[in-house]
């Protein structure tokens, strides 16, 4: 009687399975090729979830037992290589009540293909697979990724992109009515095509952007694109890039950076999703373009027109820029302020319940300072920091306001 029971048992899990796994119908690209040398973005879509089904996680492992959407976890025990960072998992659900979808940007970090090449070169399969998990009912889908060169072949992604003055020192202010220096973007990406975007500016007054606002385009579900706050634009740029895996963007016309008013701005590189073959991919309701996706959002290029407002009432004293409200955990903490030109030294000091935790002595003039990447032990508390400018002897010449802020994690909007 016993068996009797079990083999039922058995047999209803297996029919609950199969009506779990109908969840999910599936996900495309199912296979792609991916960077073995480097980190790879790709955008997926997956398909058909049911009402109240949710993403839970998302890891890649070297071995499956099964490439189809099924209801048990598929990784072969022992072959797991990593799972996705939270500050990259930005995926999201889209679609329609008749189509509902799940868009996922799966970034691969350098890790999972060091780990994957490896056990290439140990004779093994050179293929690894990334697995998500979802919940309500649960199901797992597989997306097979095959090892390739950084080359025409993998999707084309952004993997990292950085905004500069081009000056010898770091540029945090401006004169009213002096030019500003060049400006760049420094992009790495994986596979070709076409970079196509806008280079915008933030002006005092305007609403400030998210992180939503900041992701690239192809980053999003089609239906929500055009949901994605637009500022001034300045330029654009549209730019064939070749399987280098580098480019340097030039900025816009220095002459139409504004520079005439005085006030706060935030430069800002806005990327416009672009047909790719390698990784375009089916939403049910048609194909979507997503060339140049990326899993973290665009930086921004802040700076200060003008003098400082305590030096333009008479207190001389050094204005305080960033960080003013809150700075993200996952990105670097940068302390920019507007130097005086008097003051040889400035010593930057941070505080975290009444106790220095932070303390640093810059060369005058310079008005930036990078913070080591410890300092974020102190998130979620309620930080200050302050500029003592000093003269060549270490004298302390003048000392500005404390300004507060916070070290937090993001939740990306879904």
């Amino acid at each position: 009687m016993k068996y009797v029971i079990l083999s039922l048992m058995a047999m209803i899990h297996v029919m609950l399975g199969t009506q779990f796994a109908a969840a999910v119908t599936g996900v495309n690209p199912s296979g792609v090729n991916v960077s073995h040398s480097s980190p790879s973005t790709v955008f997926l879509t997956f398909q058909g979830l049911s009402a109240g089904q949710n993403a839970v996680e998302a890891f890649w492992c070297g071995a499956v037992t099964t490439t189809a959407v099924g209801v048990v976890d598929p990784c072969v025990a022992g072959t797991v290589f990593g799972r996705l960072p939270l500050r990259n998992n930005i995926g999201r659900a889209s679609g329609t009540a008749g189509n509902s979808n799940f868009t996922d940007i799966m970034s691969i970090p350098a890790s999972v293909t060091r780990r994957a090449y490896q056990d290439a070169q140990q004779g093994k399969d050179s293929r690894f697979f990334y697995v998500r998990h979802f919940s309500n009912p649960t199901a797992y889908a597989v997306v097979t990724c095959r090892m390739a060169g950084g080359g025409a072949r993998v999707p084309f992604s952004l993997v990292d992109v950085k905004m500069k003055f081009m000056s010898d020192s770091p540029v945090v202010s401006i004169p009213k009515g002096s030019v500003p220096p060049e400006v760049v973007a420094k992009v790495r990406y994986t596979g070709t095509g076409r970079l196509t975007g806008r280079w915008e500016v933030v002006s005092p007054g305007d609403e400030e952007p998210t992180i939503f606002d900041l992701l690239p385009e192809a980053s999003l579900p089609i239906e929500k694109r055009a949901l994605q706050k637009r500022y001034t634009v300045l330029d654009r740029f549209d730019l064939f890039l070749p399987p280098t895996g580098e480019v340097t963007v030039p900025g816009p016309d220095v002459d139409k950076i504004p520079h005439q008013a005085d006030g706060y701005y935030k430069l800002l590189f806005r990327v416009e999703a672009t047909v790719d073959k390698e990784s375009n991919s089916n939403a049910v309701t048609g194909t979507v373009a997503s060339g140049g996706a990326a899993g973290f959002p665009m930086p921004m290029l802040r700076y200060y027109v003008g003098e400082s407002k305590n030096a333009a009432s008479g207190k001389n004293s050094p204005e305080l820029l960033l960080p003013d409200k809150t700075v993200e955990a996952s990105k670097e903490i940068n302390f920019t302020w507007v130097a005086l030109s008097s003051a040889s030294f400035e010593k930057l000091d941070v505080m975290a319940e009444n106790e220095v935790v932070l303390s640093a002595v810059i060369k005058g003039g310079v008005g930036y300072y990078q913070a080591p990447p410890w300092l974020r032990e102190h998130s979620d508390k309620e930080l200050k920091w302050r500029i003592t400018s000093l003269d060549s002897s270490g004298s302390e010449l003048t000392i500005s306001r404390w300004q507060s802020f916070r070290i937090i994690h993001f939740d990306i909007p879904k």
